[in-house]
């Protein structure tokens, strides 16, 4: 659309709940200022993207959202351009800021939400999928909200929880690690206590100790192929897989998600060096391979000695985090099933060591790491 033969502007704001005025300011062809403003609002409730944008991300919202920006030949140099967006279905706005919490276990981050007041999550998928962008929203691995017990009786609150790219995982290790931390904190409970989580895993029992440390309760590892779920023939011993055009031993495990553990490759090599492979390329091959029907998170694995060994993650629907617990957890899993690790273990990851102890007395893996606040806030949902 042409407005005033200055610009061609095209807006997709899909986040917002009503109609929404966009304002674009401009001093010599440059942009300078950017409003926005709710249908109802008057101009005192304007917000100006100066306070949140620097002005070299203002140009790069510019440049991805206001298409084909052209500069008049004359004139006055000052021009407002005046846009209306209507928002598409399935955002989830509500006129509020909502507060949050960032919490991180070994550098894998999350933003923290108390939802215990609501039954439906106070943020969409897609608006958390938003502010899990590290240039243009607070930045994190997955957003996770603290939501009412489904049954009082059973649960002390449900973890619900959306990756990087607005999907919903059945679990998260280290996030479960920051969601029990998170909720000691606010409650301001004893350390010491256990708490009862619900989860698309099942339950999920984390304990936050004195030192801070939190040690979670993980279950059993699901070791039926058909409920990983995983093509593969069986949870019994590592298969192969070929994966762009190289094979690989891998093994399928499933923590309430599912992981392709590898420690080999398909001629019987251990894996020597894990820093030395190129995640970014096979990462994504192996989470979407048919092999797992459900895609898959991946962990590649060195050993050290038989009680630590180095794995570096490729987490499905995140990609490259510093961190996985679950994926901890199923390494030492596949690592004791092949013969190379003890049953308690540590795992080095790039953000630091998780202990692993997959108990032989009752099956149960106990999950043991850190989990930290670094800051809160509070962000408006129709920003």
């Amino acid at each position: 659309k042409r407005l005033h033969k200055i610009f061609c502007v095209t807006i997709d704001i899909d986040l917002m709940a009503t109609t929404t005025t966009v304002v674009v300011h401009a001093k010599n062809n440059v942009f300078s200022r950017c409003w926005f403003s709710r249908g109802g609002d008057d101009d005192s409730k304007r917000h100006e993207t100066n306070a949140l944008l620097s002005r070299q991300k203002k140009r790069a919202f510019m440049s991805s959202h206001l298409c084909g920006k052209r500069g008049r030949r004359g004139g006055a140099n000052d021009d407002d351009v005046v846009v209306k967006a209507e928002r598409r279905a399935g955002s989830n706005y509500a006129d509020a800021n909502v507060p949050f919490w960032k919490y991180q276990g070994l550098g894998n981050d999350f933003i923290l939400i108390d939802n215990r007041d609501e039954e439906r999550p106070k943020l969409s998928p897609e608006r958390s999928a938003l502010l899990c962008d590290r240039n243009f929203g607070i930045g994190a691995d997955g957003v996770i909200f603290a939501m009412p017990s489904p049954d009082a009786a059973k649960f002390d609150y449900k973890m619900t929880i959306y990756n990087s790219d607005g999907s919903e995982p059945e679990m998260c290790g280290n996030g479960i690690r920051c969601l029990a931390r998170f909720v000691s904190d606010v409650d301001k409970d004893e350390r010491g206590k256990k708490y009862n989580v619900s989860t698309l895993a099942g339950l999920i029992v984390p304990e936050v100790r004195e030192d801070g440390q939190v040690a979670v309760d993980m279950g059993t590892p699901i070791l039926d192929v058909a409920k990983v779920p995983s093509t593969l023939k069986n949870c019994e011993k590592s298969h192969e897989m070929t994966v762009d055009g190289e094979g690989w031993l891998a093994n399928a495990v499933g923590m309430g998600n599912p992981h392709c553990v590898v420690y080999k490759k398909a001629n019987g090599e251990m894996i020597s060096d894990v820093y030395g492979l190129d995640l970014p390329k096979i990462g994504p091959i192996f989470e979407k391979h048919d092999t797992f029907p459900a895609k898959t998170n991946t962990e590649f694995v060195q050993v050290v000695d038989r009680g630590r060994v180095k794995m570096r993650v490729w987490e499905r629907g995140a990609g490259c985090t510093l961190a996985c617990g679950t994926g901890a957890c199923a390494t030492v899993v596949a690592g004791v099933i092949e013969g190379h690790i003890d049953r308690k273990c540590v795992v080095e990851l790039p953000g630091g060591p998780l202990e692993i102890e997959w108990r032989e007395s009752d099956d149960k893996i106990i999950m043991t790491g850190p989990a930290e606040p670094t800051f809160e806030g509070t962000t408006a949902l129709g920003v």
